[in-house]
């Protein structure tokens, strides 16, 4: 009933396999990888036709997580995976980036992959196995592509590279201060395709060593997947690359000329509105039949690169006049909001960022629930990209996945300079408002993000900034590395590399290739280059802020306090009965976590000082010989009860009231009466014996005994 085909290779510590023909038979492509216990289904399905009037390849991908495969119950009311977590979104983008570029050029039907994890062993991240499944189901579905690619988890300490770490290695890595790096590659056999990492200040020489050993460590699972194909793929679909090298000299014969004085143009929205006229000037010279033409788009897109990329390659200043090196004018104010906790506005060019940073309480922390477990983040980034930004109309809504991904690119360079959260107890959240967008509004989010936490007077290790990279990739081998691109160069070339950092070594380092791969050495210019366009970035940022400032005094003041673990019961007492009176009478934030550290939150420092006076009562010990302020609670023939720190109540026997002899307590005493007491110690049974005849009673201090 089951053709089943199954390979297997050792990969570091674990064992990968592949098998189909068990499940999903009636997709063109099905591929279960397991990493040790970890295994995830990839489905492919491919439209045999496009439709009609498609100018574009319609590839989704979706990866998507089942609570079952940890053996967990949804949260919620329905108990059902609802919507993608930003883990899902993020995993589908990662999957998604290598691939796309690998699909034959002009095929245009539309293709659907699905990945889910049927199985989380806890210990082997399911997103690298899924990126190994999709381009397995791919490579035996017959659908033109020309991959096949692998994936690679790397983490580094000590100096040496690890391959695949575990899962609880990877997790916060901010707290683990040996792991300082977190990256995925993805590549081809010869090339690297994809890369999106998440370091503690690399160098440039160590960057670029982890993404040639993740490259490496590709290599076998290829083979795998080679492999396993030959057994089992189906016959390839016939799809015969277009040839609209005719139309294209058409075009060409009609309009370049205007079109390359509209590229001529500096400013981005004359040049926009002339690229735009020039269009219009070549279409209305089109007969009916070219018109209709499929690869009209394609055509014209090949027309408007030649012109962009020719004139780059050939030493000439790029569009908006620059040379290959330079980076457009910035200009970075701080505190421009009034009422914000900080606040900061970058431009660069004709890209513009608003961001604003916000302190939070624990109270405010993100819950995270995944397969590995529920989790709290205190640092949030969210990014917005409205349609004015780019001078159109469109879309506004909820952020999608562009959005949802930029926002984590900016998050993973800003987290690594971060101060603990022993150090600093708040919850920061930062949005990034990009206001106007021509080139990288996710590198401007990472400076405008830096110079408002530091607005905030969030005391960051050192200013992290981002530049954006591309490349001119010509077929007899010529290229061209470009520092800080335009959009329209984002379009038009063949690479997106992201760097983000400090002055010392790299925070985030994020890559799409368009074409079919590039080499390590060009990888290593790129890197070369952008650490020059990142100094100099924040030199430029000095110029408005170079040091965290001091707080705002709208943000919340937090004081934090430990104490022993065996004390937390009694702080929130039965029912939190004890915690909620220590809320209401000193009007601050109380947030206690599992270790015994206790954040106090309010604007007002008298707040702060009364929970935290309350709570340093109940758990820690009075001291022998030291004068405590108490009220009488109970008068008895023998003495009087006196309630003297905090819930602890003591024994002032009669003797002790005063120097001379009293017939009862009440002679001298009232219930509620303050009084100032000494501790005297403890008794055999360890009941408290406190005094008051040596203190003098209004100015609380000791009397001295005179000398005879």
């Amino acid at each position: 009933m089951f053709n089943i085909t199954k390979k297997s290779i050792q990969w570091g510590q674990e064992t990968l396999s592949l098998e189909t023909g068990r499940v999903a038979r009636q997709a063109d492509g099905s591929v279960i990888a397991t990493l040790g216990e970890t295994s995830v289904m990839a489905n492919v399905t491919y439209a045999r036709a496009p439709k009609p009037g498609q100018d574009f390849f319609p590839l989704t991908v979706h990866y998507q997580e089942r609570y079952y495969a940890a053996g967990k119950v949804p949260g919620g009311f329905f108990k059902r995976e609802a919507r993608p977590s930003e883990k899902e979104t993020l995993t589908s983008r990662l999957i998604d980036r290598p691939i796309r570029p690998l699909f034959v050029e002009g095929f245009k039907n539309e293709v659907l992959v699905i990945c889910t994890v049927l199985s989380h062993d806890l210990v082997n991240e399911p997103d690298v196995v899924a990126m190994i499944a999709a381009s397995a189901a791919l490579t035996i579905s017959g659908v033109p592509f020309m991959g096949p690619i692998a994936a690679a988890r790397v983490g580094f300490v000590d100096g040496e590279y690890i391959l695949n770490p575990e899962c609880d290695d990877m997790h916060k890595l901010r707290e683990n201060p040996e792991q300082r790096l977190d990256l995925v590659v993805a590549g081809t056999k010869d090339a690297v395709m994809m890369v999106e990492s998440e370091a503690y200040e690399l160098s440039e020489a160590e960057m670029l060593g982890a993404v040639k050993f993740a490259h490496d460590a590709c290599q076998p699972v290829i083979d795998l997947i080679v492999d396993f194909a030959e057994d089992c793929a189906k016959e390839p679909f016939d799809f015969t690359p277009p040839d609209y090298s005719a139309l294209l000299a058409r075009l060409k014969t009609l309009g370049e000329t205007e079109m390359r004085a509209a590229f001529a143009i500096r400013d981005k929205q004359q040049r926009v509105t002339a690229i735009s006229a020039a269009r219009d000037g070549i279409m209305a010279q089109l007969t009916e039949d070219e018109l209709a033409d499929a690869n009209l788009g394609a055509a014209m897109k090949k027309l408007e690169a030649s012109i962009l990329r020719g004139g780059i390659i050939n030493g000439e200043p790029r569009i908006d006049g620059r040379d290959t090196k330079t980076v457009r004018p910035i200009v970075s104010e701080t505190s421009v909001l009034p009422r914000t906790h900080g606040s900061a506005l970058f431009t660069r060019g004709e890209t513009q960022a608003l961001c604003i940073a916000t302190l939070g309480t624990g109270d405010d922390e993100q819950f995270i629930d995944a397969l590995t477990g529920t989790s709290k983040s205190n640092f949030l980034l969210h990014y917005n990209f409205p349609p004015y930004s780019v001078g159109e109309v469109g879309r506004f809504g909820p952020p999608g996945r562009r959005e949802i991904g930029h926002g984590k690119l900016a998050w993973r360079a800003l987290q690594a300079v971060l101060p603990a959260a022993t150090d600093f107890p708040y919850t920061i959240r930062i949005v990034s408002e990009i206001t106007e967008s021509n080139g990288s509004s996710s590198m401007a989010s990472v400076c405008g993000g830096s110079l408002s936490m530091m607005d905030a007077g969030v005391p960051l290790k050192a200013p992290v900034a981002g530049v954006a990279m591309g490349l001119i990739l010509e077929d007899d081998g010529r290229f061209a590395i470009l520092t800080d691109i335009l959009g329209d160069e984002d379009h038009l070339g063949d690479m997106d590399f992201k760097v983000a950092g400090t002055e010392a070594g790299i925070t985030s380092l994020q890559m799409d290739i368009k074409v079919s791969g590039i080499t390590v050495e060009i990888m290593e210019q790129a890197l070369a280059q952008a650490k020059e366009g990142r100094l100099h970035i924040l030199g430029e940022m000095s110029k408005s802020l170079a040091a965290p400032s001091g707080f705002s005094q709208y943000a919340p003041k937090i004081e934090t306090m430990q104490i022993p673990t065996d004390k937390i019961r009694e702080v929130i007492g039965s029912g939190g009965k004890v915690i909620r009176e220590i809320v209401e009478v000193s009007g601050a934030k109380v947030d206690i976590n599992d270790d015994g550290v206790i954040k106090i939150a309010s604007n007002d420092q008298e707040a702060i000082k009364k929970a935290y006076d309350m709570i340093y009562s109940i758990v820690a010990e009075p001291e022998v010989g030291k004068i405590y302020t108490g009220t009488v609670v109970k008068i008895v023939d023998f003495g009087a009860f006196v309630n003297f720190f905090g819930k602890r109540d003591g024994l002032v026997h009669v003797s002790q009231i005063a120097p001379q002899r009293l017939n009862h307590p009440s002679d001298l005493l009232k219930e509620g009466q303050e009084v100032k007491v000494k501790l005297l110690g403890f008794d055999d049974r360890g009941k408290v014996r406190l005094a008051m005849k040596m203190i003098d009673q209004t100015t609380g201090e000791e009397i001295k005994e005179s000398a005879e």
